[in-house]
């Protein structure tokens, strides 16, 4: 399981339906859209405190970022 993909697709999917855009996001984490974009993709890889400062952001529990999802 590539954990940066699964918190990738987990932090677009809550996002997205957060109706929430990537540059939305930037402005509520304090992250840039290109890392919110690249972690997306699976570019990235993500510290825990970066982990929680998503979820933060989110709105959700850290857990919900790593919890393995249906394709993992």
């Amino acid at each position: 399981m590539d954990m940066r993909k699964l918190i990738g697709r987990n932090v677009q999917r809550i996002r997205q339906r957060k109706r929430l855009t990537q540059e939305q996001l930037a402005d509520i984490s304090g992250f840039s859209q290109q890392y919110i974009s690249g972690l997306e993709k699976g570019r990235r890889n993500p510290t825990i405190i970066t982990i929680y400062e998503l979820a933060l952001a989110l709105g959700v529990s850290h857990m919900d970022l790593v919890r393995p999802d249906k394709q993992a």
